[in-house]
């Protein structure tokens, strides 16, 4: 199987944990990447279990979700009942031309072949329309958490999870063509509370994590639950996992 197949379908094995521990978005964030669509109507591409969704659902959009995966799209279905969840993915989708007013991916654009999907997406938007990934990402300037990087290895946090490495990794995504004008990038600071065994299940959601052998898995789990029990700022109770949404932002020409 590809690698980047295997590890984009490794999720569904994980959904009610993702759906449990994965964080929402920073409602600013959220609201930068829809400022410029000409109307409410919004595609959640690659949708999960409904994390974005239900923010869009918040600031009041009319959201459609489209997903892959069959356990996340149950899991998705389960969370928010009122939202059309559909089966599809970036390559095919399962919308009419010019269906939506902006399209969002949190967590997922990174999963697209955009060569295939940046068509078909310029397609399902309607003139003016916008294309946004979303990224949340460690604040690794903190230096726990940039010592909380180099313990978990790749496999937990890699190049597109942290602030420091984010728009490099993730540059080229929405590339400047017929379809698209130049992309635009911000950041919105968030957080989440954790604990450190929260933590690790949420880390334990990374696809990298989720293919790895369960031995290794076990073993990598390990060095971050000691590391965590031996911080400071983690070994006692709740804290804030220091975050901010990343946007990548533009609009269909």
């Amino acid at each position: 199987m590809d690698e980047l197949l295997r590890l984009s379908s490794s999720f569904g094995a994980a959904a009610t944990a993702y759906a449990e521990h994965r964080p929402d978005y920073a409602q600013a964030a959220v609201r930068w990447a829809l400022d410029p669509a000409p109307g409410p109507r919004v595609l959640d591409l690659g949708a999960g279990t409904g994390k974005l969704s239900a923010t869009l659902v918040g600031l009041g959009a009319e959201v459609v979700a489209v997903e892959p995966d069959p356990a996340m799209l149950a899991e998705l279905r389960r969370a928010l009942p009122a939202v059309r969840a559909l089966p599809g993915s970036a390559e095919a989708l399962p919308l009419p031309d010019a269906s939506v007013d902006a399209v969002l991916a949190g967590n997922a654009m990174h999963w697209f072949d955009m060569a295939v999907a940046g068509p078909e997406i310029a397609r399902v938007l309607a003139p003016g329309g916008v294309l946004a990934g979303l990224w949340n990402v460690l604040d690794d300037r903190i230096d726990w958490v940039a010592d909380l990087e180099r313990v978990s290895g790749d496999a937990a946090i890699g190049p597109r999870d942290t602030v420091s490495s984010w728009r490099a990794a993730t540059a080229g995504m929405i590339a400047p063509s017929a379809r698209f004008g130049s992309p635009e990038c911000s950041e919105f600071p968030h957080g989440q509370r954790r604990d450190a065994g929260s933590l690790v299940a949420t880390l334990a959601t990374r696809a990298g994590m989720l293919v790895m052998a369960a031995p290794d898995r076990d073993a990598a789990l390990g060095r971050i639950r000691e590391f965590l029990g031996g911080r400071p700022e983690t070994a006692d109770g709740e804290f804030t996992l220091p975050m901010l949404t990343a946007v990548l932002r533009g609009r269909r020409l």
